[in-house]
């Protein structure tokens, strides 16, 4: 495996190593001399075959072979009988390769390898731990099992198998078609055809029931029919594909509870990476559990001083200009760490060799050429040797985990450099999540905080406009009092404009759109709107403000108060720019069809002296004011959202000789919003 990735390895490399095998290179030769591969002659020598079938297939047929072997030779060491399981495999991986060629899925040998190895996690759990596992590896293998696995042992043989698939470093999908064949069929809907292929295959050889089997055959458009078949044709073709890889599968006999035995290098060296998986993941579960970067390092420490036995474990931090390590502020020793500071140029430090070349490294016996500092860490540590593990994190080192331990436990630590690796490589993972949900959060903050300041601005500008009629009421009450005029009309005005603040206030506090919807009819709103500015005497003595909307029904399903509230904005916007007077419209033209949906449209005009060209371009936008002290700059922002809130539309057209604002909004609620919206985009 190792050959096959490796870019600087060629054919003779590789030749090397496959001739110490009989077993393999006659499965080769095999291979090449096969109607597949054979095209001019026979292919008589080993070197020929592998140049004929090439690295990838090679590949494929090295997994193959590897695994049989390492598990066959556990199975002959601790009296495990394997021919159900191989059974189980091969059926799943003919059938992976039938499914694949009925759909057109382009490469059908990738298929069978990954039925094949679908429950090879079932296999490396037996490895690690034969006594406590050894009753699931002949239990059914269906969902069941995985939720006992995940009770048990905090891990499932699916996520197992995934892992040790992924670290074989396949070009294939082959790692998540085995991590999630217990899925079930509405969640891989839309999945990788070799994450459907591999479940199919896996769900046609199980115990489910015809009606749970066809919503699986639906993942490949397969019928009930067609799995049947496709079961038959795979069932006739186990029993050959045996013979071919020299597996026997005569009558399985009962189970045999798994014993201790002696293993070979290859299954130690298995055993190592699928512990270190477990462990790992279960760390995983306790880091992600910590509250806070200080309790994450606590818990990273704690955990390796526990694991490996260290007599002290602390974590040093990349500082914030990358070119020394320094101590933490929690963890053990705090105190004396909270200064510490150990360069990167350093010389002949293996703390920071570990940093710059991301490898674990162990400091050698105290000699002249140890730096003070780590000497320091020694004597503060009262151990012999240090354990520097960088976790990298993108490739970029962010921390080193320094463990301290004695002469007579470095045997055992170099026998456990595998999960030494995997808890660096999770704890770096915490931490990187850690600091992304940090600024997660930071982010959120600072987005809640910019929608308070918003929404405030907006209450703010809002509540100005009721507030300014009001005030102008007032006057006009004083006056008429002095008078000893009637003053109902203003008085009600005042009621009505009070309870608009309070309404303003309730709805943006609840973040809703304004009033409540109804059948409102749009002249009436605009000939209140008109009276309010002309008896208030908004602005210029010369404006002039009418209503030209015919004195006919134009009525829309909607809210009444979010309808006042856009015209007041246009018509307070327009008379404070025509500070001279002018003429100021609210007018329709009655009845628009846009995109087959029906409109009234009402439109807003002025002969003032127009919006500049730099305003227009951002014309909806909040931008600062150019009207002084007391303006906010969040009036057509506004509009444009409670026109966006009623799924209408707006428009402006602006010249020299005045502006004109243009608003579409549906006739009637029978109109869905979602129809609304997809003729806006």
């Amino acid at each position: 495996m190792e050959l096959c990735q490796s870019d600087a390895a060629g054919m003779k490399e590789l030749l090397s190593l496959v001739i110490q095998d009989a077993g393999m290179s006659a499965r080769l030769l095999a291979l090449a001399n096969s109607s597949a591969y054979r095209r001019a002659g026979p292919v008589a020598t080993l070197e020929s075959a592998l140049q004929t079938i090439g690295t990838e297939m090679i590949r494929i047929i090295v997994i193959n072979e590897s695994v049989a072997q390492v598990f066959d030779k556990m199975a002959q060491a601790r009296n495990v009988d394997l021919r159900n399981f191989w059974w189980h495999a091969l059926q799943a991986g003919l059938t992976a390769r039938i499914v694949a060629q009925k759909t057109g899925y382009p490469n059908s040998e990738e298929a069978y390898l990954a039925g094949l190895l679908h429950d090879v996690g079932r296999l490396a759990m037996l490895a690690v731990l034969p006594r406590e596992y050894g009753y699931n590896f002949y239990a059914a293998d269906n969902d069941d099992l995985c939720a006992i696995e995940e009770r048990t042992m905090q891990i499932t043989h699916a996520e197992v198998g995934s892992l040790l698939i992924n670290q074989w470093q396949l070009d294939s999908f082959i790692a998540d078609s085995v991590l999630y064949h217990h899925e079930t069929p509405l969640r891989l809907n839309n999945a990788h055809p070799l994450v459907r292929i591999v479940h199919l295959a896996d769900a046609i050889n199980g115990d489910m029931t015809d009606r749970d089997l066809e919503k699986s055959g639906t993942l490949c458009a397969l019928s009930l029919a067609d799995l049947h078949e496709v079961s038959q044709a795979a069932t006739e073709q186990v029993q050959i594909a045996a013979k071919c890889l020299n597996l026997d599968l005569g009558a399985a006999s009962q189970p045999v509870h798994p014993l201790s035995g002696a293993a070979d290098p290859a299954q130690e060296k298995m055993m190592e990476q699928v512990r270190s998986m477990m462990l790992a993941s279960a760390l995983d579960r306790t880091f992600t559990q910590q509250k806070s970067e200080g309790d994450l390092a606590e818990s990273i420490s704690r955990s390796a001083r526990i694991l490996f036995h260290f007599d002290c474990a602390v974590l040093l931090t990349l500082n914030a200009s990358g070119d020394a390590l320094v101590g933490s502020d929690s963890g053990e020793h705090r105190g004396r760490l909270a200064g510490f500071k150990l360069p990167l140029d350093l010389e002949g430090s293996a703390i920071a060799s570990a940093a710059l070349s991301h490898t674990i490294t162990c400091t050698p016996t105290v000699s002249a050429a140890t730096p003070v500092l780590e000497e320091q860490l020694l004597r503060l540590f009262a151990t012999d040797h240090l354990a520097c593990m960088p976790l990298v994190i993108d490739g970029q080192c962010a921390a080193v985990l320094i463990g301290g331990f004695k002469d007579w436990q470095s045997d055992d630590l170099m026998r456990r450099t595998v999960f030494l690796g995997a808890f660096s490589h999770q704890a770096a993972l915490a931490i990187r999540n850690r600091a992304l949900q940090n600024e997660e959060q930071e982010q959120l903050i600072k987005n809640m905080a910019q929608g308070y300041r918003e929404a405030s601005r907006k209450v703010a500008h809002e509540i100005n406009n009721p507030l300014s009629i009001i005030k102008n009421y007032l006057s006009i009450l004083d006056r008429k009092i002095l008078n000893m005029q009637a003053i109902s009309g203003e008085v009600a005005v005042l009621n009505e404009e009070i309870d608009r603040v309070g309404k303003i206030v309730e709805d943006f506090a609840e973040m809703t759109p304004t009033g409540q919807t109804a059948r409102i009819d749009v002249r009436g709103i605009a000939e209140e709107v008109v009276r309010l500015f002309r008896q208030a005497e908004y602005g210029s003595s010369a404006l002039i403000i009418e209503n030209r909307i015919e004195n006919r029904p134009l009525e829309i399903d909607a809210s009444a108060d979010t309808l006042k509230q856009i015209l007041i904005n246009l018509v307070k916007n327009a008379a404070e720019a025509m500070r001279d007077g002018g003429l100021l419209e609210i007018g329709s033209d009655g009845l628009v069809n846009r995109d087959g949906i029906l409109y009234v449209c009402l439109w807003v005009r002025d002969n003032g002296p127009g919006i500049a060209p730099e305003i227009m371009s951002r014309l909806f936008a909040p931008v600062e004011s150019t009207k002084g002290k007391g303006h906010s700059g969040l009036g057509l922002n506004i509009v444009h959202g409670l026109v966006k809130k009623m799924h209408g539309k707006i428009s402006c057209r602006s010249t020299a000789a005045g502006s004109t604002f243009e608003i579409l909004l549906p006739q009637t609620r029978s109109v869905a919003a979602s129809q609304i919206t997809a003729s806006q985009t």
